[in-house]
């Protein structure tokens, strides 16, 4: 099964390295600005998405399932709703899905560099360590505009999930503090067939959740 795997909001591929034996054939993917793969411009959904389908051309991949953690769920979302004939199927995890400009401003200053450096010196030598450490902190300004511009309406509409064709399963996890189960739930509704699965253990960070049977269940 060729698989690809999205990584979340200041993420990498590294974070999927564990899991990448039960899939054979599939991939992680940096998304540009992380892990030390270069920027193509502001983040934006059309800029992550352009640049996976580079990655399946570059692959000779015809179509591919897509297993999104956070932000990487959003953007399989956002992939089958603008390139429907590039997927098979899609499986996230913790996705935050309802965005509006509150949500977009509480979450952008859990984004700040400096508060990170000042008040999680642990997490800012882990970001440094991923995505270089001349990158990071303006990989985590880019990510707090990114998200800005998702609370002005620049993701998905609502009407898009009703366009989606390929099968989707929404995953949450019942200890999740970000994304809510109504939220999630909602949007698994909306999508035509699809599926939603609690994990009663799940907590937000993938770090700190066992998604391997969940990834590779069918």
């Amino acid at each position: 099964m060729n698989t690809i795997f999205l990584h979340g909001a200041l993420g990498s591929a590294a974070s999927f390295e564990k899991y990448l034996s039960a899939r054979p054939g599939s991939v992680a993917l940096n998304l540009p600005g992380h892990g030390g793969v270069p920027t193509n411009g502001p983040f934006s959904m059309a800029g992550f998405a352009e640049s996976v389908i580079q990655e399946l051309d570059s692959r000779n991949m015809a179509q591919a399932d897509i297993f999104g953690y956070s932000m990487g769920g959003y953007l399989g979302l956002w992939l089958a709703w603008k390139h429907p004939e590039r997927l098979r199927s899609i499986k996230t995890y913790g996705t935050k899905l309802d965005w509006n400009p509150e949500v977009a401003a509480g979450m952008s200053r859990m984004f700040d560099p400096e508060k990170i450096e000042a008040k999680a010196p642990p997490l800012a030598a882990s970001l440094a360590q991923q995505h270089g450490p001349e990158r990071w902190k303006d990989l985590c300004r880019d990510t707090a505009a990114f998200l800005y511009e998702l609370g002005q309406g620049n993701g998905l509409p609502e009407s898009a999930f009703a366009e989606i064709k390929c099968p989707v399963t929404i995953g949450w996890g019942a200890l999740d503090n970000v994304v809510t189960e109504a939220e999630s739930r909602k949007v698994a509704e909306l999508i035509p067939g699809a599926r939603f699965v609690i994990l009663p253990e799940g907590k937000h960070l993938m770090e700190q959740t066992e998604l391997g049977r969940y990834m590779i269940d069918e």
